[in-house]
């Protein structure tokens, strides 16, 4: 039998898990403990603080051998990648794009941005990201395929993609929602924003679908700043995609000739300097925080009501935010416990909204959601910065 929670103990618990000096304590936080200084401060010296410059090329280079895909592209931000992604695999007016309803609003604006509707589809509390399974129940139910490509049977639009989301640092199951993606004929792209470090089957995340985004925004478990990259192991595809962010201008010593709609979004060398120091730690980064994972697990084992969130058994997760999961009979005091840690200075958060609840995506086509929506009134986020080791 799920037992009411106890709030003042819970706050407790947390605040001996977190360093009694702090005061305030964020969600999360960068730390700048390594060539940071030394890499912006040659960029300020040389006057290379733009959109050319040696540690983009670096930067994108790092990117790649870590993940281990062929190609990175730098961009100015993950919604710009997510964005560019789309395009590269051909989403178009009026297309479908199936995407996770519990994820942040940037998956959803990257399709809007195509003029194409997303389609939320449920996710599963083993990995908080898509369900395959259901999905693949839902999408026999819902399409069919013409002409090599699969159509809703309700909209007579096209499902073009799908966009799983690792929510939290933790890996969706990928390999039933490859099959799924096989059988449907849609493109897969990952919402990797969140998992840079992170493992499905010892695989980085990144490399399933044809093409991914990362998001290196102040709170990530590295940061450029602002700041953003496309992975892919299609070459072809990962020159295509420097291209078109780099706003499409041919290679000339003076003159400006572009062959087709380009973006200006480039990730400007200053912030790509800042990213190489950063990625310099990644490991020791991830070490530190599957340390306060835990810390935490250790005092929230055996607590009454509530359970800390682990990685799924075929992943290793970079536990970007840790999660407290409220038992479903106490999802009514999520609110309630919110109160107290943040008036205790610990600055814990609610997950999204979730985006078929939102007003520009209320008319979207959505599946049952019933598992998202429970997940969404019972979920925490706790401080998770590095250096709570």
């Amino acid at each position: 039998m799920n037992k009411e929670i106890d709030i003042n103990k819970i706050v407790s618990k947390l605040r001996s898990v977190l360093p009694a000096s702090c005061g305030t304590i964020s969600l999360h936080e960068p730390s700048f403990k390594g060539n940071e200084w030394k890499y912006i401060k040659e960029c300020l010296d040389t006057g290379w603080v733009s959109s050319v410059g040696k540690y983009v090329d670096e930067f994108e280079y790092k990117l790649a051998e870590f993940t281990g895909v062929k190609r990175a592209v730098a961009v100015a931000n993950g919604t710009a990648a997510l964005h560019i992604c789309l395009k590269l695999v051909g989403v178009r007016d009026n297309d479908e794009v199936l995407m996770p309803a519990l994820t942040f609003v940037a998956t959803a604006n990257a399709v809007a941005y195509c003029n194409a509707v997303p389609h939320f589809v449920d996710s599963e509390e083993r990995t908080l990201g898509i369900d395959p399974f259901k999905l693949k129940k839902y999408l026999a139910e819902i399409s069919e395929i013409r002409a090599g490509a699969c159509f809703n049977k309700k909209t007579g639009c096209r499902i073009k993609a799908v966009i799983p989301m690792h929510t939290f640092g933790h890996p969706v199951d990928l390999d039933p929602l490859i099959d799924v993606c096989s059988l449907y004929k849609l493109e897969l792209i990952e919402d990797a924003a969140e998992s840079l470090g992170s493992y499905y089957k010892e695989r980085h995340t990144g490399n399933f679908g044809k093409l991914s985004a990362l998001s290196f925004n102040g709170n990530k478990i590295i940061t450029t700043g602002g700041g953003g990259a496309i992975l892919t192991n299609d070459e072809e595809l990962g020159k295509l995609a420097k291209h078109i962010t780099t706003t499409a201008k041919l290679p000339h010593k003076w003159n400006f000739y572009h062959d087709m709609v380009g973006y200006n979004y480039r990730m400007p060398n200053i912030n790509a300097a800042l990213g190489c120091a950063q990625l310099e730690q990644l490991p020791f980064f991830i070490e530190k925080k599957r340390r306060v994972t835990e810390n935490y697990k250790k005092v929230f084992s055996g607590i009454d009501g509530i359970q800390l969130f682990q990685e799924p058994k075929f992943a290793r997760s970079n536990y970007w935010l840790n999660v407290l999961l409220l038992d479903e009979k106490n999802a009514p005091m999520r609110d309630a416990l919110l109160e107290g840690t943040n008036n205790a200075g610990i600055l814990a958060r609610p997950a999204w909204v979730l985006m078929n609840q939102l007003p520009m995506f209320k008319d979207c086509p959505h599946m049952d959601l019933h598992i998202s929506e429970k997940l969404e009134k019972r979920l925490i986020n706790i401080p998770s910065s590095p250096e709570l080791s």
